[in-house]
């Protein structure tokens, strides 16, 4: 036989994990310091130019 579960606490652990997961996603997006986030910034800027100067005119 298999084992007995708890269905309310499987899923208070299934909505906590999700939860979880749902935050790391925020704390990758939004937990960057200024520098960083200038940075990309820069970096995306520079990419965007880089592009656009081998852009062949039709």
């Amino acid at each position: 036989m298999g084992e007995v579960v708890n269905l309310r606490l499987a899923r208070k652990a299934r909505r906590r994990a999700a939860g979880e997961a749902i935050a790391a996603a925020n704390r990758n997006a939004f937990g960057r310091t200024k520098a960083e986030k200038a940075a990309s910034r820069i970096e995306r800027e520079r990419v965007d130019r880089a592009l656009d100067g081998a852009r062949r005119e039709d």
